[in-house]
């Protein structure tokens, strides 16, 4: 699989004042639903280390790693990637499939000022679906079951992106454990040559690579 992992460095530095206002204000909504138990109707929304996120996009950003500036986050959750790139100057996009999330997420960041797009759906466009393999999560893809299929865009998209997927020059995911490599060969399948996957795997532990081609350079 054409991939290759890029070299990030975290610097651990204070968040911007507008990022660290914005971080302060979601960390306590984001509490508060821990505390009410309403997160129980999301197991799947775990928050991840927001800090080291901040400084591993201001890395890449400030690096001019990315090809562009479209920013893409598959699981948003309450949105502080999102808007996190937004804040660095990327067109920014976050997917995620809890609609209580995904309301709340535009909410903080309309109050912040931050112009973001969170769109409700599952991050696996049409077409695509996670299977069950010998060893784990598997990528079913379109052409796999094309014949299963009535139609399907040869670009995959979510309906109300303004960009295909591949437009975008940096993605971003918190994958559930055991679906690392899952998430490796589903963005090789969806991105273009030259994006970039940003994967927060727990502990300050953040990997990127890129999508290469033998006639990229």
């Amino acid at each position: 699989m054409p991939i290759e992992e890029l070299t990030i460095h975290l610097e651990h530095k204070p968040l911007p004042a507008v990022a660290a206002a914005y971080l302060e204000e979601a960390n306590r909504r984001i509490d508060n639903l821990f505390e009410s138990g309403r997160n129980r109707r999301m197991p799947r929304f775990i928050p991840s280390d927001a800090v080291a996120i901040y400084n591993a996009l201001d890395y890449i950003t400030r690096q001019d790693m990315p090809l562009g500036r479209i920013y893409c986050e598959w699981g948003s959750g309450y949105g502080i990637g999102t808007c996190f790139a937004a804040l660095l100057g990327y067109d920014a996009y976050g997917i995620e499939i809890e609609e209580e999330l995904v309301s709340s997420s535009e909410k903080l960041a309309g109050e912040f000022g931050i112009d973001i797009r969170i769109i409700n759906t599952d991050y696996m466009p049409e077409g695509f679906e996670c299977g069950n393999g010998s060893g784990g999560a598997e990528l079913v893809t379109p052409e796999q079951q094309a014949f299963g299929l009535s139609s399907f865009d040869e670009v995959p998209r979510y309906e109300g992106m303004e960009h295909g997927l591949d437009e975008v020059d940096l993605f971003f995911i918190y994958p559930w454990p055991g679906e690392q490599e899952f998430v490796q060969e589903f963005f090789h399948a969806v991105a273009a040559d030259g994006a970039i996957l940003l994967a927060y795997y727990g502990d300050n532990d953040l990997c990127a690579y890129r999508k290469t081609a033998a006639n990229f350079d």
